[in-house]
């Protein structure tokens, strides 16, 4: 079995909500951020959440990708960890479903979930409680699935815990032996404030492809310009994705700058957005796309995400509809 993508991340379930402004001044937790909380404090706001129509999937930065990956037609191998419980045995069986290949073993202990909140102006607040997730090791890394990958993409949360901080960079390890390429997200600007230098020094030795938006990327450089952000990480990076919200991407390849549009579309959820665009990316290049082609499906991709709610596309694209695109 060969794969287009190999992920590693944190498996969540994300459960989202729409809110209004004042429910998130009841609970007490800034806007349009991701905070790390406790079970407790995720108990807390569920609670809060009862009787409001909620709506659940398997999630997670790396996971969502994965499942955007096999959305477009693709094939994709995951490397996650989730409890002995419902919310972890419903993470696998939606995986799976999709066609996902996913065979870390589970753990005792609570799944992870992501609390999705959703204002009116499409801003999302996430509170997540990684749960077991946060127990993902190296043992847990198939070198056998990744042998078998073109691409190994690797998720800058896993950072924040020394175990799935091993994993990553584990898999990055297994992907260089093997002669698979290195594709990494740095996740999120705070990520940047605590591993600056480490996230430097990966992309400087092991990352093929770089995603990051223009928020991060002037936290990476230090400087204003997004072309300049992106001119800085190529020059030690093979291939950058440079996302830039409504305005469209810069892709970097082969030392040539390449601008992507932005599609116009009525924002709802920007949930998942980062990741779907790299969904379409990963799979356009490893199914014979342009960079360029590649870049255009990824950003209709991205736009149809955040004209819906939830990480996962609701309507998926067909055959017809790629090919158009593509034209």
């Amino acid at each position: 079995m060969s794969y287009d993508v190999y992920g590693v991340g944190n498996s969540l379930v994300d459960i989202q909500a729409r809110v209004d402004d004042r429910f998130l001044e009841l609970i007490g937790f800034q806007k349009g951020i991701m905070t790390l909380v406790d079970e407790t404090a995720q108990r807390r706001v569920l609670d809060q959440l009862n009787g409001r129509p909620t709506n659940r999937c398997a999630g997670g930065s790396a996971a969502n990708t994965v499942m955007g990956v096999v959305d477009f037609g693709g094939k994709a191998a995951y490397a996650g960890k989730t409890g002995r419980d419902e919310i972890g045995e419903f993470f696998l069986s939606d995986m799976r479903q999709q066609g996902v290949r996913i065979e870390v073993p589970p753990a005792d202990g609570q799944s992870g979930t992501c609390v999705v909140l959703i204002t009116e102006d499409a801003q999302r607040t996430m509170l997540t409680n990684l749960g077991v997730s946060a127990t993902l090791c190296p043992d847990d890394i198939n070198e056998e699935d990744i042998r078998q990958a073109k691409y190994v993409y690797v998720e800058g949360y896993l950072f924040t815990g020394e175990g799935p901080r091993a994993a990553a960079l584990k898999a990055m390890e297994l992907a260089k032996k093997n002669h698979v390429k290195v594709a990494f997200t740095v996740s999120d600007p705070f990520l940047i404030g605590l591993f600056r230098d480490r996230f430097w020094q990966l992309i400087e030795e092991d990352v093929d492809l770089l995603f990051c938006n223009v928020d991060e990327a002037r936290a990476l450089t230090g400087k204003e310009d997004p072309i300049e952000c992106a001119q800085i990480i190529h020059k030690h990076a093979e291939n950058v994705a440079l996302t830039l919200g409504k305005s469209g991407s810069i892709l970097m390849h082969r030392n040539e700058i390449i601008p992507v549009e932005g599609v116009p579309v009525q924002a709802i959820d920007t949930t998942g957005a980062g990741d779907m665009y790299a969904a379409a990316i990963l799979y356009g290049i490893t199914n014979g796309l342009s960079w360029p082609q590649a870049g255009h499906l990824a950003s209709h991709a991205a736009a149809r995400i955040v004209s819906q709610l939830g990480a996962r596309l609701q309507r998926r694209f067909t055959r017809d509809e790629i090919s158009q695109l593509l034209k």
